[in-house]
């Protein structure tokens, strides 16, 4: 590997046939200008989900996306009463119903690693759900406590 005076490194790999031809496809259905865009953007993904795993306290941002059946209310509930738990880290949530008696819920999150995975373990476990996955970034909202804390001692200074 060596690195370019751009601050790019150069990546040399062998890849089977048929895995480089759908890498191929891929750029191509996402018109993006290279290989190397896509490669960069899978990497990207892969190490934050890898952070995830390997530093629990490191923060982390992202999304829990899940989909779920069944009694609507009951499953509802115990997701609302889960999320509750964990107030720090969910940041908002948007649900839509689906088709055949499914729903959508989206979290925006932000938390140390190991309070993402639990809120996902957590969330798991309410019968109903049936798929989740969480996305997840290094990247970070700004620090939403300090600004609460910030703006409450504004308010009482200027009462």
């Amino acid at each position: 590997m060596s690195t370019e005076p751009t601050g790019l490194a150069r990546l040399s790999m062998s890849l089977p046939g048929d895995l480089f031809r759908q890498l191929d496809i891929m750029v191509e259905e996402r018109g993006l200008p290279s290989r190397s865009q896509l490669m960069a953007e899978l990497i990207r993904h892969a190490l934050a989900q890898h952070e995830a795993f390997t530093r629990p306290d490191d923060l982390l941002a992202g999304t829990i996306t899940m989909v779920y059946r069944g009694d609507r209310g009951r499953v509802r509930h115990q997701l609302a009463q889960t999320q509750a738990r964990y107030l720090k880290e969910v940041i908002s949530s948007q649900h839509v119903f689906l088709e055949d008696d499914q729903s959508l819920e989206v979290l925006l999150v932000q938390g140390p690693a190991v309070r993402l995975k639990e809120l996902c373990d957590a969330l798991r476990r309410v019968r109903g759900v049936q798929q989740l996955e969480l996305v997840a970034t290094t990247a970070l909202l700004p620090p939403l406590h300090e600004q609460e804390a910030e703006s409450s001692k504004a308010a009482g200074a200027a009462a």
